[in-house]
């Protein structure tokens, strides 16, 4: 049987199409990886904020602001995008906004502070607005049925790109040690490295993926962002009939929330805790992203095949006993133990996740639905390092008590995770697609 058949898509979607839609992952994969994990996060509190006890909040703050902006402005934009059928568009847009203010952060240097702070929102909120619009063409790709495996294609193909970032700029940063040259020198340069490769790999997305949606007629009296918002609107109110929907936007809230800890802080619990040095903790973060190619892709087929809550609650179980691990850990072995099991649950339960999103979210909404999703991502990311942030502060940088609030988020996304309904929610979203089919207006009329 093959790995990649032919059969895991909709009709009329050929393979091309799929890597120029997992491209996109390759591409923005380095900036998760080396901007918010790796490098500049360490780099931020250690090196801009001069390691202030202030400079783990700050850059929690800064994450946080960026994604009240994104929830703010994203389930409107997936909105407009779907009315417009402006998702390809609207990607577009994203990706440049991102590439360049990621390669503005090469600016911030010692006590740049400001500067740092609104190259890091700017980015992240671009960045963000490109994950929800890459996610709605999901549906379009693949059946129903395959959803798992093809969403796992991407996350896993995607962190082949993050490795080749990091990769890039971990051997630049070897040389550049190896020349006595300092932080500021050298992390300036992985900046400019990683937008490049974004810029660069995104170029097969937009060369390959098509926009299949067509325009929607707006409601009488409505157009643009007033058609938009009333749309959306309607959505906030109609959230019973997707109660599933609702239920998994909440436990994505909680369980998200637990995996922006681990993006965002990762590196600094590294080398706060247990003194890593940059070239370990980026070596670190290579091994990471190794597991989670392997678990995002492997799992897919699983989820496939067990079904999608089942899939994501074993992988919530992972991430209990990671941060459990990382608490332990006093030296570096137990600490790359954790680093290998966050891997896999990274890949496996974020590709379970935007799946099953997928298989909730009615046809002729599907950017609108993942823009919801993406509401309740940011919401996760506020809540998730602001709590590791504010433990921090309160606690004179304990940062192994802070590691264990984090657990607790796991804990309440398999909670809540019980009361998602799979076949129910299918069914919510196939009798909305139902429903407006029978009330569209002829367009021969």
């Amino acid at each position: 049987m093959p790995l990649f058949p032919q059969e895991a898509l909709n009709p009329g979607v050929r393979k091309r199409e799929v890597f120029g839609w997992a491209m996109y992952d390759f591409a923005n994969s380095g900036y998760t990886t080396v901007v918010l994990t790796a490098v500049f996060s360490a780099y931020f509190v250690g090196g801009v904020a001069g390691g202030a006890s202030w400079g783990t909040l700050a850059w929690t703050s800064a994450l946080a602001v960026s994604s009240l902006i994104v929830m703010l402005t994203m389930p409107a934009i997936g909105a407009y995008a779907d009315l417009r059928a402006a998702k390809k568009r609207l990607l577009v847009l994203s990706t440049i906004g991102c590439v360049v203010a990621t390669a503005a952060l090469a600016g911030a240097g010692p006590g740049n502070v400001a500067w740092a702070v609104v190259a890091i929102i700017l980015s992240n909120v671009f960045y963000t607005y490109g994950e929800s619009l890459i996610a709605a063409f999901l549906p379009e790709l693949a059946r129903e049925r395959s959803l798992g495996r093809v969403s796992g294609w991407g996350w896993s193909f995607g962190y082949f790109g993050g490795m080749l970032t990091l990769g890039l700029s971990l051997a630049y940063v070897i040389w550049a040690q190896g020349q006595g040259l300092p932080a500021s020198h050298f992390v300036p340069v992985t900046m400019l490295i990683t937008a490049g490769i974004f810029a660069l790999s995104s170029l097969a997305t937009f060369a390959l993926l098509k926009e299949r949606a067509l325009p929607q007629a707006a409601p009488a009296g409505e157009a643009g962002l007033r058609a938009s918002l009333a749309r959306l609107n309607r959505t906030w109110h109609e959230a019973r009939r997707f109660r599933d929907f609702s239920a998994l936007l909440a436990c994505a809230v909680a369980y998200q929330a637990g995996i922006s800890v681990v993006v965002a802080l990762a590196a600094v619990y590294a080398e706060q805790v247990l003194q890593f040095q940059q070239q370990q903790t980026m070596m670190l973060i290579f091994l990471v992203n190794i597991a989670a190619a392997a678990g995002a892709f492997a799992w897919g087929y699983v989820q496939d095949r067990i079904g999608h809550r089942p899939a994501l609650a074993v992988t919530l179980f992972g991430w209990i006993v990671m941060t459990l691990l990382a608490w332990a850990a006093t030296g570096p072995g137990l600490f790359w133990v954790a680093a290998v099991i966050a891997g896999l649950c990274m890949g496996s339960s974020q590709s379970a996740g935007r799946a099953l999103a997928g298989a909730f979210s009615p046809e002729r909404r599907r950017a609108e639905f993942y823009g919801l999703w993406t509401f309740a991502i940011r919401v996760s990311a506020i809540i998730g390092p602001m709590t590791y942030g504010l433990v921090t502060l309160l606690t004179d940088g304990n940062h192994r008590l802070a590691i264990v609030s984090t657990g607790l988020f796991f804990v309440l996304g398999l909670l809540l995770l019980a009361l998602v309904n799979v076949p129910r929610g299918i069914a919510a979203a196939q009798g909305a697609d139902g429903q407006a089919c029978a009330t569209a207006p002829d367009p021969g009329a």
